[in-house]
């Protein structure tokens, strides 16, 4: 795709452990194929999602959610060397949103240019991930691209956005990439209000394409 043209090295900011997969695991499998540098970003520790479990206290979900990603994106060619954990708070972004904006900063300073810049969209239905569009919003440069992904609510498409075609193996691939999230999809069965993705919403982030925009400065 044109819009999206093969750039040096691609920078996937993730808001939580998952959402790199959700909202990019067809562009980045297909950029390391054509040998594009990836390095993958995960801004909160992932510790909110079952806040009442006993089996799962914030250490282990962190260290398991940390795993989830390392094993996925090695599975597409991005190996655990590229791939930076910031560790921020799960669901607590807009509390210390200068902070954030400042550690992103500095991982996106350290990245080689030119350099896309993948993260989420503007108006995304969760406020972490309305925290790190605005500090990725601030990554200006001569030589960085912004693009965004949408992520919530499931299965939305970005206004005036650029398609992306998954072939049937790659969809595939996708859907049970983000099925193996399992401390996302079901694995954590000891607190009846913690999260766990719908077999609807696998479906909705496993559509035959994932969509994105591109920014201008």
């Amino acid at each position: 795709m044109r819009q999206l043209a093969r750039p040096r090295c691609l920078l996937v900011v993730a808001p939580h452990a998952d959402d790199e997969a959700i909202g990019a695991y067809g562009l980045i499998w297909r950029l390391r194929r054509r040998g594009v540098a990836v390095r993958i970003l995960v801004v909160t520790d992932g510790a909110a999602s079952h806040p009442s479990s006993s089996a799962w206290p914030p250490a282990r979900l962190t260290s398991e959610r940390r795993r989830e990603t390392r094993r996925e994106m090695r599975r597409i060619g991005v190996t655990a060397d590229r791939i930076q954990f910031l560790s921020l708070p799960d669901g607590g972004l807009s509390t210390m949103v200068s902070s954030a904006r400042r550690l992103i900063a500095a991982e996106v300073r350290r990245a080689p240019r030119p350099l896309t810049l993948l993260g989420p969209a503007d108006d995304d239905d969760h406020p972490d991930h309305r925290v790190v569009a605005g500090a990725l919003a601030d990554c200006r440069g001569a030589r960085v691209r912004r693009v965004s992904y949408p992520v919530w609510p499931a299965g939305r498409v970005l206004p005036h956005h650029i398609a992306l075609p998954l072939g049937g193996q790659t969809r595939l691939a996708k859907r049970l990439a983000i099925r193996r999230y399992r401390t996302q999809a079901g694995r954590i069965t000891d607190d009846p209000a913690g999260f766990a993705m719908t077999r609807a919403q696998v479906a909705a982030f496993s559509r035959p394409y994932e969509t994105f925009v591109v920014h201008t400065f």
